[in-house]
Protein backbone atom coordinates (compact mmCIF):
# COMPACT_ATOMS: atom_id res chain seq x y z
CA UNK A 1 0.00 0.00 0.00
CA UNK A 2 1.52 3.05 -1.10
CA UNK A 3 1.73 5.66 1.56
CA UNK A 4 0.04 9.11 1.67
CA UNK A 5 1.24 12.78 1.73
CA UNK A 6 -0.45 14.48 5.04
CA UNK A 7 -0.35 18.16 3.22
CA UNK A 8 -0.45 18.36 -0.31
CA UNK A 9 1.66 21.64 -0.52
CA UNK A 10 4.39 19.73 0.37
CA UNK A 11 3.75 16.53 -2.15
CA UNK A 12 3.57 19.50 -4.60
CA UNK A 13 7.08 21.64 -3.52
CA UNK A 14 8.50 17.56 -3.97
CA UNK A 15 7.56 17.62 -7.32
CA UNK A 16 9.15 21.20 -8.22
CA UNK A 17 12.31 20.75 -6.48
CA UNK A 18 12.35 17.01 -7.87
CA UNK A 19 11.79 18.06 -11.41
CA UNK A 20 13.89 21.46 -10.79
CA UNK A 21 17.25 18.98 -9.73
CA UNK A 22 16.09 16.95 -13.18
CA UNK A 23 16.06 20.24 -15.34
CA UNK A 24 19.54 21.36 -13.84
CA UNK A 25 21.15 18.18 -13.82
CA UNK A 26 20.08 17.26 -17.02
CA UNK A 27 20.92 21.00 -18.78
CA UNK A 28 24.21 20.85 -17.22
CA UNK A 29 25.48 17.95 -19.45
CA UNK A 30 24.77 20.42 -22.66
CA UNK A 31 27.58 23.25 -22.34
CA UNK A 32 30.19 20.82 -22.32
CA UNK A 33 28.50 18.65 -25.29
CA UNK A 34 28.08 21.80 -27.15
CA UNK A 35 31.41 23.17 -26.82
CA UNK A 36 32.92 19.71 -27.99
CA UNK A 37 31.05 20.10 -31.20
CA UNK A 38 31.60 23.87 -31.77
CA UNK A 39 35.54 23.01 -31.23
CA UNK A 40 35.73 19.98 -32.81
CA UNK A 41 37.90 19.03 -29.94
CA UNK A 42 38.11 17.60 -26.22
CA UNK A 43 41.49 18.79 -25.30
CA UNK A 44 41.55 20.46 -22.14
CA UNK A 45 38.00 17.72 -20.70
CA UNK A 46 39.55 14.85 -18.28
CA UNK A 47 38.45 11.37 -20.30
CA UNK A 48 39.05 9.80 -16.80
CA UNK A 49 35.88 12.10 -15.27
CA UNK A 50 34.31 10.84 -18.56
CA UNK A 51 34.28 7.14 -18.30
CA UNK A 52 33.79 6.75 -14.37
CA UNK A 53 31.03 8.88 -14.20
CA UNK A 54 29.19 6.73 -17.24
CA UNK A 55 29.83 4.05 -14.96
CA UNK A 56 28.46 5.91 -11.83
CA UNK A 57 25.27 6.89 -13.69
CA UNK A 58 24.58 3.03 -15.10
CA UNK A 59 25.13 2.27 -11.42
CA UNK A 60 22.82 5.16 -10.48
CA UNK A 61 19.96 4.39 -13.04
CA UNK A 62 19.87 0.03 -12.03
CA UNK A 63 19.49 1.14 -8.46
CA UNK A 64 16.74 4.12 -9.29
CA UNK A 65 14.73 2.21 -11.86
CA UNK A 66 14.73 -1.17 -9.78
CA UNK A 67 13.32 0.23 -6.41
CA UNK A 68 10.76 2.54 -8.58
CA UNK A 69 9.62 -0.12 -11.07
CA UNK A 70 10.30 -3.10 -9.07
CA UNK A 71 7.08 -4.42 -6.51
CA UNK A 72 9.33 -6.81 -5.09
CA UNK A 73 12.53 -4.23 -4.41
CA UNK A 74 9.24 -2.04 -2.64
CA UNK A 75 8.24 -4.68 -0.43
CA UNK A 76 11.81 -5.72 0.68
CA UNK A 77 12.03 -1.89 1.39
CA UNK A 78 9.08 -1.71 3.51
CA UNK A 79 9.98 -5.15 5.53
CA UNK A 80 13.04 -3.44 6.30
CA UNK A 81 12.38 0.36 6.99
CA UNK A 82 8.13 0.24 7.55
CA UNK A 83 5.41 -0.53 5.44
CA UNK A 84 4.45 3.48 6.37
CA UNK A 85 7.60 4.74 4.77
CA UNK A 86 7.10 6.25 1.07
CA UNK A 87 9.97 5.02 -1.44
CA UNK A 88 12.64 6.89 -1.44
CA UNK A 89 13.05 6.95 -5.20
CA UNK A 90 10.93 9.48 -7.57
CA UNK A 91 10.00 9.98 -10.91
CA UNK A 92 12.25 12.27 -11.29
CA UNK A 93 15.12 10.35 -10.31
CA UNK A 94 14.67 7.67 -12.57
CA UNK A 95 14.41 10.05 -15.76
CA UNK A 96 17.40 11.88 -14.49
CA UNK A 97 19.14 8.81 -14.78
CA UNK A 98 17.80 7.48 -17.87
CA UNK A 99 18.87 10.84 -19.37
CA UNK A 100 22.48 10.53 -17.77
CA UNK A 101 23.36 7.40 -19.17
CA UNK A 102 22.44 8.30 -22.33
CA UNK A 103 24.70 11.86 -22.41
CA UNK A 104 27.56 10.48 -21.10
CA UNK A 105 28.00 7.86 -23.46
CA UNK A 106 27.68 10.47 -26.21
CA UNK A 107 30.37 12.24 -24.62
CA UNK A 108 32.36 9.61 -24.28
CA UNK A 109 31.71 8.91 -28.45
CA UNK A 110 33.00 13.09 -28.80
CA UNK A 111 36.38 11.60 -27.37
CA UNK A 112 36.56 9.08 -30.03
CA UNK A 113 35.56 11.48 -33.06
CA UNK A 114 37.01 14.55 -31.87
CA UNK A 115 40.82 15.94 -31.24
CA UNK A 116 42.05 15.32 -28.13
CA UNK A 117 45.79 15.99 -28.51
CA UNK A 118 47.84 13.53 -26.06
CA UNK A 119 45.36 12.97 -23.80
CA UNK A 120 44.25 9.11 -22.92
CA UNK A 121 42.54 7.19 -20.34
CA UNK A 122 44.81 5.90 -17.84
CA UNK A 123 45.30 2.52 -16.94
CA UNK A 124 44.49 3.26 -13.12
CA UNK A 125 40.51 4.41 -14.34
CA UNK A 126 40.10 1.18 -16.21
CA UNK A 127 41.44 -0.63 -13.55
CA UNK A 128 38.41 0.90 -11.09
CA UNK A 129 35.96 0.45 -13.91
CA UNK A 130 36.84 -3.70 -14.25
CA UNK A 131 36.81 -3.84 -10.53
CA UNK A 132 33.40 -2.15 -9.98
CA UNK A 133 31.87 -3.76 -12.71
CA UNK A 134 33.21 -7.40 -11.46
CA UNK A 135 32.08 -6.57 -8.08
CA UNK A 136 28.88 -5.94 -9.03
CA UNK A 137 28.65 -9.38 -10.97
CA UNK A 138 29.84 -11.40 -7.53
CA UNK A 139 27.46 -9.79 -5.72
CA UNK A 140 24.61 -10.50 -8.23
CA UNK A 141 25.59 -13.90 -7.38
CA UNK A 142 25.38 -13.72 -3.99
CA UNK A 143 22.37 -12.21 -3.95
CA UNK A 144 20.74 -14.54 -6.41
CA UNK A 145 20.16 -17.61 -4.22
CA UNK A 146 18.56 -15.41 -1.44
CA UNK A 147 16.62 -13.10 -3.56
CA UNK A 148 18.07 -10.34 -1.79
CA UNK A 149 17.77 -7.54 -4.26
CA UNK A 150 17.44 -4.66 -2.49
CA UNK A 151 20.99 -5.19 -0.76
CA UNK A 152 22.07 -5.75 -4.32
CA UNK A 153 20.74 -2.29 -5.47
CA UNK A 154 21.79 -0.82 -2.65
CA UNK A 155 25.41 -2.09 -2.88
CA UNK A 156 25.15 -0.40 -6.22
CA UNK A 157 24.08 2.85 -5.06
CA UNK A 158 27.20 2.80 -2.71
CA UNK A 159 29.32 2.16 -5.79
CA UNK A 160 28.38 5.17 -7.67
CA UNK A 161 28.62 7.34 -4.65
CA UNK A 162 32.18 5.77 -4.24
CA UNK A 163 32.44 6.90 -8.33
CA UNK A 164 30.66 10.42 -7.62
CA UNK A 165 33.35 11.09 -5.27
CA UNK A 166 36.16 9.54 -7.61
CA UNK A 167 35.43 11.26 -11.11
CA UNK A 168 35.60 14.77 -10.17
CA UNK A 169 39.77 14.39 -9.10
CA UNK A 170 41.23 13.71 -12.71
CA UNK A 171 39.28 17.22 -13.79
CA UNK A 172 40.35 19.24 -10.12
CA UNK A 173 43.45 17.64 -10.22
CA UNK A 174 44.10 18.67 -14.14
CA UNK A 175 43.25 22.25 -13.57
CA UNK A 176 45.39 22.57 -10.99
CA UNK A 177 48.69 20.76 -12.71
CA UNK A 178 47.40 23.35 -15.61
CA UNK A 179 47.04 26.28 -13.57
CA UNK A 180 44.07 26.79 -15.92
CA UNK A 181 40.47 25.83 -16.10
CA UNK A 182 40.06 26.52 -20.24
CA UNK A 183 38.43 23.69 -22.31
CA UNK A 184 36.42 22.37 -18.67
CA UNK A 185 32.87 24.03 -19.32
CA UNK A 186 31.81 26.34 -16.28
CA UNK A 187 28.49 25.81 -17.31
CA UNK A 188 28.17 23.01 -16.28
CA UNK A 189 29.06 23.51 -12.88
CA UNK A 190 26.45 26.00 -11.90
CA UNK A 191 23.43 23.94 -13.46
CA UNK A 192 24.91 21.03 -11.21
CA UNK A 193 24.72 23.35 -8.04
CA UNK A 194 21.21 23.83 -8.89
CA UNK A 195 20.49 20.33 -9.11
CA UNK A 196 22.18 19.29 -5.76
CA UNK A 197 20.26 21.94 -4.07
CA UNK A 198 17.02 21.04 -5.36
CA UNK A 199 17.71 17.52 -4.36
CA UNK A 200 18.10 18.27 -1.04
CA UNK A 201 15.31 20.72 -0.97
CA UNK A 202 13.43 17.58 -2.20
CA UNK A 203 14.32 15.30 0.32
CA UNK A 204 13.94 17.79 3.26
CA UNK A 205 10.38 18.33 2.18
CA UNK A 206 9.59 14.90 2.18
CA UNK A 207 11.03 14.37 5.44
CA UNK A 208 9.29 17.34 6.45
CA UNK A 209 5.78 16.07 5.65
CA UNK A 210 6.26 12.14 6.67
CA UNK A 211 8.26 13.23 10.15
CA UNK A 212 10.56 11.12 9.50
CA UNK A 213 14.01 10.74 8.64
CA UNK A 214 13.67 7.23 6.61
CA UNK A 215 14.25 8.75 3.16
CA UNK A 216 17.56 10.17 4.62
CA UNK A 217 19.34 6.70 5.46
CA UNK A 218 16.88 4.47 3.44
CA UNK A 219 18.66 6.26 0.02
CA UNK A 220 21.88 7.46 1.83
CA UNK A 221 23.28 7.51 -1.90
CA UNK A 222 21.31 9.85 -2.60
CA UNK A 223 22.13 12.55 0.33
CA UNK A 224 25.41 11.43 -0.36
CA UNK A 225 25.46 12.33 -3.68
CA UNK A 226 23.82 15.65 -3.26
CA UNK A 227 26.76 16.72 -0.86
CA UNK A 228 29.87 15.29 -2.76
CA UNK A 229 28.28 17.48 -5.94
CA UNK A 230 27.92 20.35 -3.93
CA UNK A 231 31.80 19.94 -2.73
CA UNK A 232 33.05 19.58 -6.38
CA UNK A 233 30.98 22.19 -8.08
CA UNK A 234 32.20 25.23 -4.88
CA UNK A 235 36.33 23.75 -5.66
CA UNK A 236 35.87 24.17 -9.35
CA UNK A 237 34.25 27.29 -8.96
CA UNK A 238 36.90 28.98 -6.49
CA UNK A 239 38.98 27.30 -8.97
CA UNK A 240 38.02 28.89 -11.94
CA UNK A 241 37.16 32.67 -10.52
CA UNK A 242 39.57 32.62 -7.90
CA UNK A 243 42.76 30.51 -8.62
CA UNK A 244 43.00 30.18 -12.48
CA UNK A 245 40.32 32.97 -13.58
CA UNK A 246 40.64 32.78 -17.38
CA UNK A 247 41.21 36.67 -17.88
CA UNK A 248 45.25 35.60 -17.09
CA UNK A 249 48.05 34.74 -19.30
CA UNK A 250 48.01 30.92 -19.47
CA UNK A 251 50.81 29.45 -17.75
CA UNK A 252 50.70 26.74 -20.54
CA UNK A 253 53.36 26.85 -22.61
CA UNK A 254 52.77 27.30 -26.39
CA UNK A 255 54.31 24.40 -27.34
CA UNK A 256 51.33 22.48 -25.36
CA UNK A 257 48.71 24.31 -26.53
CA UNK A 258 49.74 23.85 -30.35
CA UNK A 259 50.55 20.21 -29.44
CA UNK A 260 48.53 18.00 -31.49
CA UNK A 261 49.66 14.79 -31.35
CA UNK A 262 47.27 11.67 -31.39
CA UNK A 263 48.14 9.12 -28.80
CA UNK A 264 46.52 5.70 -28.10
CA UNK A 265 43.08 6.42 -25.48
CA UNK A 266 44.30 4.28 -22.95
CA UNK A 267 48.29 4.49 -22.07
CA UNK A 268 50.40 3.14 -19.66
CA UNK A 269 50.72 4.20 -16.10
CA UNK A 270 54.97 3.99 -16.64
CA UNK A 271 54.50 7.46 -18.90
CA UNK A 272 54.46 11.33 -16.83
CA UNK A 273 51.72 12.60 -15.64
CA UNK A 274 52.29 15.63 -17.41
CA UNK A 275 51.51 13.46 -20.78
CA UNK A 276 47.91 13.01 -20.16
CA UNK A 277 46.94 16.54 -19.37
CA UNK A 278 46.66 18.95 -21.80
CA UNK A 279 44.70 22.65 -22.01
CA UNK A 280 42.57 24.01 -24.97
CA UNK A 281 42.55 27.04 -26.43
CA UNK A 282 40.06 29.73 -25.26
CA UNK A 283 36.84 29.42 -26.55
Amino acid sequence: METSWNSDILKVEYSVFGWIAFVAWSTSFYPQLFMNFSRKSVVGLNFNYLLLNNTKQSLYLIYNASLYFSSTLQFQYHKKYGFDQMIPVAANDVAFSIHAVLITTILLFQVIIYERGNQSISKITMGIITMVWVTAGVCFFIAFPSNSWLWLVTIFNTMQVLLASIKYIPQAVMNFMLKSTDGFCIGNVFLDFIGGISNVAQMVTQSIDQNSLVNFYGNLGKVLLSLVTLFFDILFMFQRFVLYPSNKTSLIPLSKLNDKVNEPLIKSLNQPLATNLHVAENV
